[in-house]
């Protein structure tokens, strides 16, 4: 599922071809194997929402239904945005933009593997230049912060999210806004470093409800 929010001019397009991308299938980069499934990307353009979620990659539920962050990490994810259902999913509100569009599989542990590597440097600065309404981009996980913060990102994700607050005051429009992944294998993450619901939450949903009023 690619949804765009307009449904026409260049926005829509890239829509289009991102729903008909096979790279990882077909073309994969060197040394990697291909897509072990169909592909069927996943995002959400939108030229209206303010808010970007710069995501990991579909899991297999989101896989399976087409709609992003369709499990437990998007329920956790829309607690912490202090948002319901229908105003997470309607466009003029988020685009979500995955590092990976498409679900990239399992590890010999059972684990979602890495975002496919040939995603982000065919797709994502296109699409980041169609929506320059946005204002404030939140980077779930690692490969998403490395991508968005360039050489600067080379502390490890924790690191990353401490500090949070020279990030977003120091970064100009869009924001920055380091996060961790939701998914509930994060629990312990989040009892580690209770600065994450104490003091980083109330900013980030007084930021959510400023951008979407």
């Amino acid at each position: 599922m690619v949804v765009t929010w307009s449904g026409a001019g260049a926005i829509h397009e890239l829509a289009q071809e991102i729903a008909d991308c096979r790279i990882c299938r077909d073309c994969p980069r060197p040394g990697s194997a291909s897509l072990p499934h169909e592909p069927h990307p996943i995002a959400v353009l939108s030229d209206q929402a303010r808010v970007l979620i710069a995501s990991q990659a579909p899991g297999m539920r989101a896989h399976k239904s087409g709609v992003p962050f369709d499990d437990a990490s998007g329920v956790r994810l829309r607690e912490w945005l202090g948002v319901d259902w229908d105003t997470f999913y309607n466009p003029r509100n988020f685009a979500i933009l995955p590092m990976g569009f498409c679900f990239p599989g399992y590890d010999a542990h059972g684990s979602d593997m890495a975002p496919r590597r040939e995603c982000a440097p065919a797709w994502r600065e296109r699409a980041l230049s169609l929506m320059p309404q946005v204002q404030l981009i939140l980077t779930i996980g690692s490969f998403a912060q490395k991508w968005h913060f360039g050489n600067g990102a080379v502390r490890s994700m924790t690191e990353t999210v401490a500090d949070w607050r020279s990030i977003l005051d120091a970064s100009a429009s869009p924001k920055l806004l380091p996060l961790p992944h939701p998914s509930w294998r994060n629990s312990s993450w989040l009892k580690r470093n209770p600065f994450f619901e104490r003091d980083l939450l109330p900013v980030l949903q007084s930021r959510i409800k400023l951008l979407i009023s």
